[in-house]
């Protein structure tokens, strides 16, 4: 027979189970992101988060006092997806493509979807061989240096336009010319010469620093190929993580319309932000010229990005097909226009 003090430990442990059963996974999961993104001004949203600590300041508004924040840079889509698969990192940068690539693969499973835009940003297509002027021109003499060959933003956008050019069947044309490698490093290869790069297609700060160079021209930029403005980078994460954090998810997407509405307001100082962050060696006034740059809308609103979703799916890239850009945005996103 059980003695009163015996059964009165039992219920104490029984009670102190259903309690920690019944205590929200958010309780633990809560004030702790991850954030990883890749080189450039098209991270100008992200820089000024950053400096401005203002995730710190809107995990505040929802109650988190101690939230911890994770900076990392890392190069090229490909990583960037594997970190954000395997946990390494809760929300990761890359373009409108790489994104939608994982959207459709984990479809289902961890259902990743795009937090926000990061900005309206145009990417040129750069040579430094004087005889080619157009896409066309491009051959087996040259090598397209991209961040993420036939996966990335500029690859996939190649793809677009190499469709339009030649036919949906030989849409990876140029993905055999390609090669694998950061912006930094390409910019150095395309305008000091003399490396198998002979193109490179690039983003902000890297294409305006390499047409300084005589020996540089554009022989298209991303808006042509897109019709205008639109979406370059997006954040993105899993389904899990927005369901079980949301208190640190509304701060992170309050901090991002936050640091949009700040570079708006103040290109110049944004400008300041963008070399103090990044600890760039480029001039002050250079960088002002870029974000001042009427092409440049640093905004969290996407901006034709299912141009991407209804091309690539169509080119059999995208099993799934979406209906509208609110497939693969958080519903967060929806409080701003979108496209």
């Amino acid at each position: 027979m059980m003695t009163n003090t015996f059964k009165l430990g039992l219920l104490a442990a029984a009670l102190g189970l259903l309690g920690a059963l019944a205590t929200p996974l958010t309780a633990h999961a809560e004030g702790k992101i991850s954030i990883a993104q890749q080189f450039g001004i098209g991270y100008l949203v992200l820089h000024v988060v950053k400096d401005q600590q203002l995730i710190e300041k809107h995990a505040k508004a929802q109650g988190l006092d101690d939230i911890e924040v994770e900076w990392r840079t890392i190069s090229g889509a490909t990583a960037m997806n594997e970190a954000l698969l395997a946990g390494a990192i809760d929300v990761v940068s890359a373009g409108v493509p790489p994104m939608l690539t994982v959207w459709d693969r984990t479809h289902g499973r961890q259902n990743v979807k795009a937090v926000a835009s990061l900005g309206s940003l145009p990417n040129y297509l750069l040579s430094n061989r004087a005889e080619v002027k157009t896409l066309q021109d491009l051959s087996e003499k040259d090598r397209i240096a991209v961040p993420a060959a036939g996966v990335g933003f500029q690859s996939r956008t190649l793809q677009i336009e190499t469709a339009k050019l030649y036919g949906n069947a030989d849409f990876q044309r140029f993905d055999r010319i390609s090669v694998s490698l950061p912006h930094p490093d390409a910019t150095v290869a395309l305008t000091k010469g003399g490396s198998e790069i002979t193109a490179h297609f690039s983003s902000p700060p890297f294409q305006y620093q390499a047409l300084e160079s005589p020996n540089v021209h554009k022989l298209i930029s991303s808006y042509d190929i897109l019709g205008g403005q639109a979406t370059f980078n997006v954040l993105y994460a899993t389904e899990k993580f927005h369901d079980v954090n949301p208190k640190t998810y509304k701060a992170f997407y309050d901090a991002l319309v936050e640091a949009s509405q700040i570079i708006k307001a103040d290109r110049a100082a944004a400008a300041e932000t963008y070399i103090k962050v990044e600890n760039s060696k480029l001039p002050l006034a250079f960088v002002k010229k870029i974000i001042e740059d009427p092409e440049n809308d640093f905004t969290v609103s996407p901006q034709r990005t299912f141009i991407y979703a209804e091309k690539l799916h169509e080119l059999g890239v995208l099993k799934n097909k979406a209906s509208s850009w609110m497939d693969y945005f958080f519903e967060e996103a929806y409080a701003n226009p979108g496209s």
